[in-house]
């Protein structure tokens, strides 16, 4: 059996968060700048290749999330195994998460054949969506490099280790920028330029990572077979919470690229600047996950509340200095991405709306990594994913369509469902919904130590 531990961050538990969420929030930012570069680059063709590789790269990111959530699995079994002494362990539950990476980056790649041809069916012009095919084409192809990062990643993370992924990410998006400008500018590739440099990116950017952490996993793929089951239970709850929630978000998007070029192109915009928002609270929010994972693992659940604290307090700093910046300083913001005036209008008033929901978002982001660090998945992601449906769609097209609001009236929509979730996560976490998994994890543990 394994016995309780002591964390060795127990008496100064915000050096310890500030210490593991830097580099994540590093890795976040840059991660963003890439997606800000490509969209300045393509926005420089034209408000169509604007609004079609929004379109692809948000029906990208819906088809790899299932994956991107189910690999989050690893970080909570790896903190949990180390906050419970077990860093023995860590190896072979890396191996299986690998192994779950290899197979669905096959049956991503091969779905996404089929979903490609469905693309320049959701539009607004033809153009459009010759430009989103083009791109959603390519840039699938990096799914299995995708899933295999991930791992990597969320082994590091449970380490404690954000350091190495961070020096990958840096790495890697300082390379995607430099592709976007060799394929897109001077080669005229157009927005599958974008994609071709993503999966370059990509592919140097798991490399990385394998070396920066000495493969783990990779020499004992056979042994990960006992740990599926302690990933699946975590992450498949996930996965499907956030692969059914961005298909909420993937409507949403649908409904809006329906509306006009021009009201897609300004969705992606202030899509894109929003990520600099709410990346760092979700940095945050993963040092806080594995903090709580160890102390879960640890026997030491009253850390729990104390990390949660911590981290809702530093989240709510950067939200209100984020507030503050997009209340100000919107419609110089947009004026980056572009000359047109009319996409211009569209991201300013969703970058004020934006500046509305940024403390809800700081709330609901942290209460949702702590959760999931104790290994409380499965009722959490019950609500996140009722509220989103009931929310999103529904007053995309009640709003944006039925009362002539575009855009707008879809990321009010947005605001709703950001602000509801933060109310009723945050109640569970304080109130202890989250003790009985915490303990089903710890026995699990026990079983395979």
């Amino acid at each position: 059996m394994l016995g309780r531990k002591d964390t060795l961050w127990r008496r100064s538990p915000l050096t310890e968060l500030t210490r593991l969420a830097w580099p994540i929030c590093v890795s976040m930012l840059s991660y963003s700048a890439m997606t800000v570069a490509d969209t300045a680059f393509v926005g420089a063709i034209g408000p169509a290749a604007l609004a079609g590789v929004g379109l692809a790269g948000t029906l990208a990111f819906a088809v790899l999330v299932f994956g991107i959530g189910l690999l989050r699995g690893v970080k909570v079994v790896v903190s949990q195994a180390v906050g419970a002494g077990g860093r023995d362990q860590v190896e072979e539950v890396s191996a299986a998460g690998l192994l779950i990476a290899l197979v669905m980056g096959v049956v991503v790649v091969a779905l996404a054949q089929l979903i490609v041809l469905v693309v320049p069916m959701l539009a607004a012009s033809e153009q459009a969506g010759i430009y989103g095919a083009d791109y959603f084409r390519v840039r699938m192809w990096a799914a299995p490099l995708v899933y295999v990062f991930c791992t990597t990643r969320e082994t590091s993370y449970g380490l404690g280790n954000s350091r190495a992924p961070m020096v990958a990410s840096l790495i890697a998006n300082i390379v995607n920028i430099s592709l976007d400008y060799v394929f897109i500018v001077k080669l005229g590739f157009g927005p599958s330029g974008a994609a071709w440099a993503t999966v370059l990116a990509t592919a140097l950017e798991a490399g990385l990572l394998l070396w920066l952490s000495n493969a783990p996993g990779v020499r004992c793929l056979a042994r990960g077979k006992p740990w599926l089951g302690a990933i699946l239970r975590v992450g498949l709850a996930t996965g499907a919470q956030f692969a059914i929630e961005v298909g909420a978000f993937t409507l949403l998007t649908i409904l809006v690229a329906a509306m006009s070029e021009t009201q897609m192109a300004g969705h992606q915009v202030a899509l894109c600047v929003v990520h600099f928002a709410f990346l760092p609270i979700v940095a945050l929010s993963e040092a806080a996950s594995v903090m709580a994972g160890q102390a879960v693992g640890a026997d030491q659940d009253d850390l729990v509340p104390t990390i949660a604290l911590y981290a809702q307090g530093m989240a709510v700093l950067y939200a209100l200095t984020c507030t503050l910046v997009l209340a100000i300083g919107a419609p110089a913001i947009a004026a980056l991405f572009g000359e047109d005036g009319e996409v211009r209008t569209t991201a300013t008033s969703l970058l004020y709306v934006a500046a509305v929901f940024q403390l809800g978002d700081a709330f609901n982001i942290i209460a949702r990594g702590m959760l999931r660090g104790t290994g409380d998945v499965r009722v959490p992601a019950i609500i996140c994913v009722s509220v989103s449906w009931l929310a999103l769609p529904p007053l995309t097209w009640l709003l944006g369509h039925h009362m002539g609001m575009g855009a707008i009236g879809a990321w009010l929509g947005l605001t709703c469902e950001i602000v509801i979730v933060a109310v009723i996560l945050w109640w569970r976490l304080w109130r202890g919904g989250w003790r009985p998994s915490a303990a089903l994890s710890r026995q699990e543990l026990a079983v395979r130590s």
